[in-house]
């Protein structure tokens, strides 16, 4: 916290002309209406924010002071910057607030010495770089999900992180979802008896077509939205939700952007948020043309050393969510909804001596709180790095067909070289982890 403390102080005393005069006079600056006082208070830089980018600061917003807005499109950073200091100028209730600065360049922001943490709502192939700057500068990390693009960058962060002393929070919010953590606890605690399967149902990737070369924008630096993926031919829904999520040089498609979420709940759920399956083996569809080339279509078997077999697989196949299956009742968990048999386990006790996963006020409140406390958050980054790798490992199964054979502790397949050289990806020139 020390970092943080001194950035603070030293940003509330030499920054006045630009930002404490009129917010330093308010009545909420020094603590009320709620809100924590100027000297408490995370300072943030927000890295992307387009839809989710922009839920993702609406959560921050009303208990950290953000400072600085970036992202590659000229009209969304203005247009969330006015956004900032509108939400500011109203809290204030008197007075305009004009301390929100916009840039097109995350390293403006990693580079300033008065932001605290960052939020990284980008494309999933600039959630990596962006993330071990910023922690080799000092900030602290609300990444979303899934955590990165391969495993090599994944263990990259979570070194970075961890040599830095960095707190982390992955963006897989439903670890602040009582039912989901109650449904892990009844698996964790066996009160549905010895645990024995996992069924994870996801969305999955979409279809593109042909898409012609277009004209660049005026003002979008789309060299800097490609970033370390390889030059490709600019159209406007290449860089558009979904469909960049469907186009494997800037993710796996839905088998990590969707199923993530529910692959880090079985993962809370079997205790194994610290390892990872010893074999997978799967099948896969994919498209045939256009850009997007990621799994329409999937079903992976992994298998556990505890014995237990997670199946993963498109929600064509397996429903959508998280169902645990043991020897003696099931546990059925999506958002909003909770079912299992007997029905007796919804109202089951988890007792003082029980396995007691960690509570979450939400999943932005837990990372400031564990900011300020330099406690784990709810989802750190190792945690984030093992349930994103399965996501990872998933894909390479179904792209290579046959039985894989994994040790989760060195992080290598033992029976595989190709699938080994697809752990990590090349970067275009000059990126580099």
């Amino acid at each position: 916290m020390a970092r943080s403390e001194v950035s603070r102080r030293s940003f509330l005393g030499g920054a006045a002309a630009t930002l404490a005069g009129p917010y330093m006079l308010t009545s909420s600056a020094l603590g009320a209406n709620g809100r924590p006082a100027a000297s408490e208070r995370v300072t943030l830089g927000a890295i992307g924010v387009g839809g989710r980018g922009t839920g993702v600061l609406g959560g921050f917003l009303g208990i950290t002071q953000c400072l600085a807005i970036c992202d590659v499109k000229p009209e969304r950073r203005e247009a969330v910057k006015s956004m900032v200091e509108r939400r500011y100028s109203r809290d204030m209730a008197k007075g305009t607030y004009k301390g929100c600065t916009a840039t097109n360049d995350f390293r403006a922001i990693v580079a300033r010495d008065d932001i605290d943490a960052v939020t990284i709502a980008t494309p999933d192939h600039w959630h990596a770089i962006p993330g071990i700057l910023a922690a080799r500068s000092g900030k602290d990390i609300y990444v979303e999900k899934p955590f990165t693009l391969n495993i090599e960058e994944g263990r990259a962060y979570v070194d970075a992180v961890e040599r830095y002393g960095r707190v982390l929070q992955l963006g897989t919010q439903q670890r602040s979802d009582g039912r989901f953590r109650f449904a892990c606890e009844l698996a964790r605690n066996q009160k549905i008896g010895e645990l024995r399967t996992i069924r994870v149902g996801s969305p999955a990737s979409g279809r593109s077509g042909v898409l012609p070369e277009q004209p660049i924008p005026k003002g979008f630096d789309y060299d800097l939205w490609l970033g370390p993926a390889p030059w490709a031919p600019y159209h406007p829904a290449r860089v558009r939700t979904p469909l960049w999520y469907f186009i494997a040089d800037y993710s796996m498609g839905f088998i990590s952007g969707w199923g993530i979420h529910h692959v880090d709940i079985a993962q809370w759920g079997n205790g194994t948020d610290e390892t990872g399956p010893i074999e997978l083996e799967g099948t896969g569809t994919f498209p045939a043309d256009g850009p997007a080339d990621t799994a329409t279509a999937w079903r992976v078997v992994c298998t556990y050393a505890n014995g237990v077999k997670m199946i993963f697989a498109d929600n064509r196949q397996e429903k959508q969510g998280v169902v645990f299956e043991g020897t003696e009742g099931w546990v059925y968990v999506r958002r909003g909804f909770i079912d299992a048999n007997p029905k007796s386990l919804l109202t089951a006790t988890i007792g003082p001596n029980d396995v007691r996963l960690p509570r979450s006020r939400g999943h932005a409140r837990n990372l400031v709180e564990s900011i300020k406390s330099r406690q784990p958050t709810v989802c750190p980054a190792e945690t984030a790095h093992r349930s994103n790798s399965i996501c990872q490992l998933a894909d390479i199964a179904i792209r290579l067909g046959c039985k894989m054979h994994w040790d989760p502790e060195r992080e290598r397949f033992t029976n595989d070289d190709e699938g080994n050289r697809m752990l990590g990806k090349a970067m275009r020139k000059p990126w580099h982890l």
